[in-house]
């Protein structure tokens, strides 16, 4: 299902208690990845943590449409930093990186969908939270900073998933 927010303003929903959001760097992919592919079955969205994490790399390289960073947002856990290496990963210059304080959701919003149905404006195209952190308003929380009282905003929704669609039409959405 397609759905379009008209151009409006929206009023901010604050994410939950120790919870950051802030815009996406390239830095983020692979803890991205990683969440992305905790958020659903296995299979649902990719069968493996690294396709999930390729997933991700090709949204970064623009092959769903041109990832907008400003607008596109990533919510930080701030109460879970980690000390041992669970999440370790070579940088750049081979030396360990740690995700002391992990992503637990994200919104990505594109400049234009890359299909032929898609609006000829911003489009979301991933909004997921960590099982751990769902059902306390993180999705709203991440959706809102997405919104812009001058552009409308588009996104695709399973035509069973309830509990999103009722999410979209609180904060504006309706069917395209």
């Amino acid at each position: 299902m397609l759905l379009i927010r008209p151009p409006a303003p929206a009023d901010p929903s604050p994410p939950p208690a120790g919870i950051a959001l802030r815009a996406p760097t390239p830095e983020d992919i692979e803890p991205l990845g990683r969440t992305y592919f905790a958020s659903y079955p296995p299979g649902v969205a990719c069968a493996t943590e690294p396709e999930a994490i390729e997933d991700i790399r090709r949204t970064y390289a623009g092959e769903y449409g041109v990832l907008d960073l400003a607008a596109s947002r990533v919510a930080i856990d701030q109460t879970d930093s980690r000390s041992d290496t669970t999440n370790a990963v070579p940088d750049h210059r081979g030396f360990l990186a740690v995700d002391l304080q992990p992503i637990v959701g994200a919104a990505l919003v594109v400049e234009r969908g890359p299909w032929d149905d898609a609006p000829d404006c911003p489009f979301l195209i991933e909004v997921f939270t960590h099982p751990t952190h769902r059902r306390q308003g993180l999705a709203q929380a991440l959706l809102t900073t997405c919104l812009t009282p001058d552009a409308p905003l588009a996104l695709r929704v399973q035509d069973n998933n309830t509990p999103a669609i009722a999410l979209y039409q609180r904060l504006g959405f309706r069917p395209s």
